[in-house]
């Protein structure tokens, strides 16, 4: 199979049909061989009742479904664990990602060799107050933290050669962040097209003003993953290097001190320096057993399931 086609989506009922009809129409003009996979993050419209007409009158459709809202990245997860197609295009249902970005997107992963493409929205037809300036900001800040130059990492149209989404493991909030994922997996060929950006025909955004600070905090989460996700106490043992160096310069001076140079002054106790030392020693401890307790964590191999499907459809 050429394509895989993944479209996380909530509440998007009045646009899957034409949708799915853009899709089709892009693809059948192409000669591609492709499927199209809606996951249907708890929705509580029609979209289900739309996703399952449509797969009973086309086989190339598939539907997965959530019991409740588990998150795009969820959606994703689940959407590539099903793909089959050479390359894996994802989109949001709520058209404005253009399908007719796909053949190109294809030829960048199939001919141009690149592990992943990503979309750029150069012009947006979005409000510049509440989005805009929020996003410029935003990839700025994840261009500088994590190495990986790219204009738009929110962009929802991407292209991934299919081995690029089976290495990746796009959990919580991580969707922002899937090409600095698949450059920590070894992914590194990444390249961006200037993708045309739509005006939104049904519906409202699914998304507030608070995504750009889950955002934010996702790409503290994510630099540190980056850097010492496989060796915490690389960091956490350092910061408890230079804690305990200054508690016990302290307390050595202290001693020396009162042993030798001022045995008749202030008690130890009474002195600033000590609680320093004190304060210091013990934070420097608790780093140390963070860094230990991060390299158990590390070692062991929690419950991966993060979502509860509801139904499947065309999945066997």
């Amino acid at each position: 199979m050429n394509i895989s086609v993944v479209i996380p989506l909530l509440n998007e009922h009045e646009s899957l049909k034409e949708l799915y009809d853009w899709i089709a129409q892009v693809m059948q003009s192409n000669r591609f061989s492709y499927e199209i996979i809606f996951i249907d993050d708890g929705s509580t419209d029609n979209s289900w009742k739309i996703i399952s007409k449509l797969a009973q009158s086309h086989p190339e459709v598939k539907g997965i479904r959530f019991l409740k809202n588990f998150g795009k990245s969820q959606a994703l997860h689940a959407g590539f664990a099903q793909a089959t197609g050479d390359v894996v295009i994802t989109m949001d249902a709520d058209l404005q990602d253009n399908p007719e970005e796909i053949p190109e997107l294809y030829s960048m992963i199939v001919n141009d060799n690149y592990d992943m493409v990503s979309g750029w929205k150069k012009k947006r037809y979005d409000a510049v107050l509440s989005k805009n300036l929020p996003s410029k900001l935003f990839n700025w800040a994840a261009r500088t933290t994590s190495g990986v130059k790219l204009n738009d990492f929110n962009c929802g149209l991407k292209a991934y050669k299919n081995d690029v989404i089976k290495h990746i493991d796009v959990n919580g909030e991580m969707h922002r962040y899937i090409p600095v994922l698949a450059k920590n997996a070894g992914f590194t060929n990444i390249g961006e097209k200037v993708v045309q950006h739509q005006a939104r025909k049904y519906g409202v955004t699914k998304f507030g003003i608070d995504r750009f600070i889950h955002g934010f905090l996702d790409l503290i989460t994510i630099w540190f993953l980056s850097r010492f996700g496989k060796r915490p106490m690389h960091l956490f043992g350092a910061l408890g290097v230079f804690m305990l160096t200054i508690g016990f310069g302290f307390a050595t001076y202290l001693g020396i001190d009162k042993l030798f140079i001022n045995p008749q002054g202030r008690l130890i106790t009474q002195r600033p320096q000590f609680y320093i030392a004190l304060t210091t020693m013990i934070i420097g401890t608790q780093f140390f057993v963070a860094g230990f307790l991060g390299e158990l964590i590390l070692r062991s191999k929690p419950d991966r399931n993060r979502y509860a499907i509801k139904s499947k459809l065309n999945l066997n």
